[in-house]
């Protein structure tokens, strides 16, 4: 008996169970279309925070740039935050689905 990760919540079970005990998933179907699935699910994931740390730096530029001079002051540190935060996660974010798609079964 080997453990598994379930398709749909991602907890481990047996191999040999033909139902998740946590969130009832129906096991006996066809193993290959749940990993595809649970495969392009992820891939979703993914894309969304890919697009969430995009929109914080655009935030960032919209910030720093509003009214037509560079921002001061506290707008500005609001508007650095933004930058970092937004720039720093789409790198991560772009390295993940890069090791993701290396992953594909």
């Amino acid at each position: 008996m080997a453990l598994i990760e379930c398709p749909s919540c991602k907890k481990r079970i047996s191999n040999k169970a033909t139902q998740c005990s946590f969130c009832s998933a129906d096991l006996t179907g066809n193993t290959d279309s749940l990993t595809t699935i649970s495969h392009i699910k992820r891939s979703s994931q993914l894309m969304n925070h890919s697009m969430l740390s995009m929109t914080l730096f655009i935030a960032g530029v919209v910030i720093w740039f509003w009214g037509g001079e560079p921002a001061q002051g506290i707008r500005s540190y609001i508007a650095g935050v933004c930058f970092v935060l937004g720039f720093v996660g789409y790198l991560i974010t772009r390295v993940r689905i890069v090791l993701h798609k290396r992953k594909r079964v």
